[in-house]
């Protein structure tokens, strides 16, 4: 494997870490301690992959993913050393794609790694594949279309550019159109992990998912919240 992993932590014995691991199972590291550097290297380098830490001493975490998602949507884990869930739901809602809390084992981090870079892959090989004759996988809710072979998205005729997260989410209510889809088998459907009580990262992603379909938050047209249950396209 050839993929190449970006590591922002100021946190000098973190970054050192993860980089000796990540290279250890064959990845190559973009190593920085500060938010200015690792936007060059966004700019200059063929990223697969981005690890932030939330606290940096110029550029927080945040803004760092805020840029990489107006440009690219290869995936993104966050680091946080806060334990509140503001900070994850922050992170899943602006565009992250995982959270790791420290400390954490550095083999968890290989393993989240290697979980979202089979997941982005794959959604990228569909998308580039064309199957002679193959019939089209697509959803049309008054409007919203959503295409499985080309992992494209339009509203109202109009691209809504999906993090493969925010596709999958999307892509599995829309298979289950009229029907309750609990958070439980969402989070399990999606994220292939067993579902926790207080696990807000399925509301953050469908907040996430609200905003980039012009939703309003009161009365959505789309993806229905039913209270104490789950959520529903109808």
């Amino acid at each position: 494997m050839n993929e190449n992993i970006l590591i922002v932590d100021d946190e000098k014995e973190i970054a050192d870490l993860i980089e000796v691991y990540l290279k250890n199972d064959g990845y190559t590291v973009h190593k920085f301690y500060n938010g200015m550097d690792a936007l060059k290297c966004i700019e200059s380098q063929n990223l697969d992959l981005a690890i932030l830490d939330v606290m940096l001493p110029d550029i927080d975490g945040f803004r760092i993913c805020q840029t990489i998602r107006e440009q690219y949507y290869y995936p993104i884990i966050m680091l946080t050393a806060k334990v509140e869930d503001t900070d994850k739901i922050m992170g899943l809602t602006i565009g992250a794609d995982d959270y790791i809390t420290k400390p954490f084992n550095p083999l968890e981090v290989v393993a989240r790694v290697k979980t979202q870079l089979r997941r982005y892959v794959r959604y990228n090989n569909a998308a580039n594949t064309k199957e002679i004759d193959a019939p089209i996988a697509e959803h049309d809710v008054r409007g919203l279309i959503i295409n499985k072979n080309t992992h494209k998205c339009t509203l109202y005729g109009k691209e809504v550019t999906l993090t493969p997260i925010e596709f999958s989410i999307l892509w599995y209510l829309c298979e289950h159109q009229g029907k309750v889809v609990s958070t439980e088998e969402l989070f399990e459907n999606i994220w292939k992990e067993k579902y926790l009580d207080n696990n807000n990262t399925v509301m953050a992603h469908i907040g996430r998912l609200r905003e980039k379909l012009n939703e309003p938050a009161k009365n959505p047209k789309f993806i229905k919240t039913v209270w104490g249950v789950g959520y529903e396209i109808e």
